[in-house]
């Protein structure tokens, strides 16, 4: 008996679910994103014709247009962290194309972190960002300084660029090393990072650099529609100079009329409760304004109008 009852109700409740979709009932449709003839990046043009070159960002644009969740986040982000980075490029002799290499490296999260210990905004390793100038330590730690950071990034580009003469030799140099590129431009005779077998990862980056730059510029074409309130607006503050020691820097948020919390996102290169500064070092630090926290008061800005749909 209770095998029969058990029975008629799975098939009650069988006949309620939905049955997957006839022949003579087309699913949704899945579409694929067009690649161009050639594209632009860093003034110059990427031809697309060869047939490795085309699959590559192909395979790229396809995996990134539908990874909605990460690309609508940078898209988000950016309208915070873009009119931060790009001047800064601007003013380094760094093509503002780069700043979708950052896009790459962490989704514009300035406290993004690597399982193999990169971080911020630009993922620098902790002794590249030393080399580049970034203090990193228990206490203060530079990589997560967006500003700091960005210049830091266009100091090791231009470096790369001087050595290679192009940018995307220079971007590959940005993941996969200087010492690793340099050696294989040499023993592949090549004189671009296009035209050099590398490991995936490495031979994947430019590509996927190509793939964000082309989303962010136009990316109601990939499907992604936003209004103007979805995206993450800037934070507006005050500075205070800062070169004594800080016995306890949730006392100095609270002295300041604002939280530690408030404080350690304003100020991300923060990374404990107190600054050590026998040397009397000065740093800067963030206190955001009040109406810049509430999205009532805020200002409401967009730093491109193709990403809207109002």
């Amino acid at each position: 008996m209770k095998i029969r009852i058990h029975y008629a109700l799975y098939m009650l409740a069988a006949s309620l679910i939905p049955t997957v979709a006839s022949a003579s009932e087309p699913m949704s449709e899945v579409i694929n994103p067009t690649i161009p003839k050639k594209v632009k990046y860093a003034g110059v043009d990427v031809d697309l014709d060869r047939t490795d070159m085309w699959e590559r960002l192909d395979r790229e644009l396809t995996a990134m247009s539908y990874t909605h969740g990460n690309t609508l986040l940078t898209l988000k982000r950016a309208n915070r962290y873009f009119p931060q980075l790009v001047p800064i490029l601007e003013e380094c002799g760094v093509p503002t194309d780069l700043v979708y290499l950052a896009c790459i490296e962490s989704s514009l999260n300035p406290t993004a972190v690597s399982p193999a210990k990169a971080a911020g905004l630009w993922q620098f390793m902790p002794s590249t960002a030393k080399e580049y100038g970034l203090e990193v330590n228990d206490n203060v730690d530079e990589r997560y300084h967006p500003e700091k950071a960005t210049r830091a990034a266009c100091r090791y580009l231009k470096s790369a660029y001087a050595k290679y003469g192009n940018w995307e030799s220079a971007a590959a140099s940005y993941n996969g090393g200087m010492g690793r590129i340099s050696s294989e431009l040499n023993s592949q005779l090549a004189q671009s990072s296009y035209d050099l077998y590398l490991t995936p990862e490495t031979s994947r980056y430019m590509f996927r650099i190509l793939a964000m730059k082309m989303i962010m510029e136009n990316p109601r074409r990939y499907g992604y529609k936003l209004s103007s309130d979805q995206f993450y607006q800037p934070i507006a503050c005050d500075t205070v100079r800062v070169d004594t020691t800080i016995v306890s820097w949730p006392q100095w948020a609270a002295d300041h009329g604002i939280s530690y919390l408030t404080l350690r996102e304003a100020n991300p290169w923060i990374r404990s409760k107190q600054l050590p500064n026998a040397s009397r070092k000065t740093y800067i630090v963030n206190v955001p304004v009040k109406e810049s926290l509430y999205r009532s008061s805020q200002p409401k800005q967009i730093y491109r109008k193709e990403w809207i749909n109002d």
